[in-house]
């Protein structure tokens, strides 16, 4: 099944689904956070990492909670949704 924009849904992050511009529009967010609510650079890619793997990720959308996890991933006290994830 196709999305609405011709692409197919991958369980990856936005840029790598093809949101660029998105991807530039969250990254452009998260470099306007005040350092002391942002997760530092290795915090922030290994949570990247542990949603890359996660069943619930859909074109960098958390099915869980519907979120987009470059955002929650970016800030220090978020959580994950999902019960049996650590971060």
């Amino acid at each position: 099944m196709e999305s609405n924009n011709g692409r197919i849904p991958c369980r990856c992050l936005l840029a790598e689904a093809g949101e660029k511009e998105l991807a530039q529009s969250i990254a452009e967010y998260v470099n306007t956070l005040d350092e002391d609510i942002r997760a530092d650079e290795e915090l922030y890619r290994e949570r990247l990492r542990i949603c890359g793997g996660c069943g619930r990720l859909l074109n960098g959308t958390c099915l869980k909670c519907g979120c987009y996890v470059e955002m929650r991933a970016a800030v220090i006290t978020n959580r994950c949704p999902s019960e049996e994830k650590l971060w």
